[in-house]
């Protein structure tokens, strides 16, 4: 299940992308637009900028923009920003340990397909593709 933390995330990148002619947009914009709490907005707005998907100023005419275009952005980049990896069971994850039973997992395959699945559609849709309502 992806987090209310994601799906704001997607929610504020779309806001910055709209909004990209203003310059910086300050938090409470943000926050008053997307109807998201301005402490709940400042965490995710950190992660975003840690992971340099956007930049913050601070001060008098400060705020946030994105770092790049809107089509230069993947849905599933955002996601595993705020999520970590997109994995359906735990023995997909990345730094995950080898397991056991994976010479013999007759499931191994299913979740092997399903995350190609979803790592294909969410890698797939740019924030582009979301503004416009095309994915």
């Amino acid at each position: 299940m992806i987090s209310t933390k994601a799906r704001y995330a997607l929610r504020v990148m779309i806001d910055l992308a709209q909004h990209r002619d203003a310059a910086y947009i300050p938090l409470k914009d943000i926050s008053s637009r997307q109807e998201i709490s301005e402490k709940y907005l400042e965490i995710i707005l950190r992660m975003l900028v840690k992971g340099k998907l956007v930049k913050g100023l601070r001060g008098k005419g400060g705020g946030y923009v994105l770092t790049r275009e809107p089509e230069d952005y993947l849905v599933g980049e955002i996601i595993e920003l705020t999520e970590g990896p997109i994995a359906c069971v735990a023995c997909r994850l990345p730094d995950a340990e080898v397991c056991p039973r994976k010479e013999n997992c007759i499931t191994l395959p299913l979740w092997e397909k399903y995350d190609a699945l979803v790592h294909e559609f969410f890698f797939g849709i740019t924030l582009k593709d979301l503004m416009e309502g095309r994915f």
